[in-house]
């Protein structure tokens, strides 16, 4: 990235956090209910001296990790058998449907019933909400092939399984891509949400215990450091998408 692009990213932050210090400092906004950036950032240099913080991102970044790989991984494939085959579609999207309006949220009092307060219901939830994202756009990437596309490919000879690896995933693969993209962000969103479930460990476990000492300033850092896990993690999919498309052209009007 340019430096001047780079530049212009980063100066509504920086008014910001100047806004934020600036009413803080003239008593604006009292200290106790919104500390600011510099008792915020001396919150972090005691998480890390105190060694919580390194602990606490590896946890969570497993716990987000391994339900986005399961729910997402589930997603793709009901989606292509969904896409692909008309029996699929039978059997899959309608149940799919319905279940994707249920908020993952409301699921936690029974993800608790069926798996106890440990790991198994955080990353059940997680797994639990990644799903429909991956499903969804997988199915319209499918679905949205152009069928001129699929007589090309017979006329060719080309085999269902052919047709199906070599023009329709091929075609379908930005909107499965975008899919994962969003699956990415919303396990972030469940993974929030889950370390609220008795978390012993984890980002959660920093924040449940600041929020029993009264500790404003850890909450605040807890809560950027989810942000800034969320734009790491929205990073590394679009690092991901430019590799596996290469071929797409940006659109860019100025």
């Amino acid at each position: 990235m340019a430096p001047g692009r780079l530049a212009s990213r980063a100066l509504a932050p920086l008014l910001l956090l100047g806004a934020w210090q600036l009413a803080s400092a003239t008593g604006f906004v009292a200290r106790e209910v919104l500390p600011p950036p510099t008792d915020v950032a001396a919150a972090y240099g005691e998480l890390i001296s105190t060694g919580e913080l390194q602990e606490a991102l590896p946890v969570s970044l497993a716990r987000s990790l391994v339900g986005l790989a399961l729910g997402g991984g589930t997603g793709l494939v009901l989606g292509l058998c969904a896409g692909l085959w008309r029996r699929g579609e039978e059997l899959f999207d309608a149940p799919l449907q319905m279940l994707r309006t249920v908020p993952f949220i409301a699921m936690i009092p029974l993800f608790i019933i069926w798996f106890g307060i440990g790991e198994g219901a955080k990353i059940a939830l997680i797994y639990a909400a990644t799903i429909f994202p991956v499903y969804l756009n997988t199915y319209a990437g499918v679905r949205g092939v152009d069928p001129k596309l699929i007589e090309a490919a017979r006329v060719f000879d080309l085999a269902p399984r052919g047709i199906a690896l070599r023009v329709i995933l091929p075609t379908a693969l930005p909107s499965i891509l975008v899919g994962l993209r969003y699956s990415a962000g919303v396990a972030l969103l469940a993974l929030v949400a889950a370390e609220q479930i008795n978390a012993r460990s984890g980002i959660g476990y920093i924040l449940i215990n600041a929020n029993v000492n009264q500790r404003a300033d850890i909450i605040i850092a807890g809560i950027i450091l989810y942000a800034l896990l969320g734009i790491l993690i929205d990073i590394i999919m679009r690092a991901v998408e430019r590799l596996a498309l290469p071929w797409r052209g940006k659109l860019v009007l100025a």
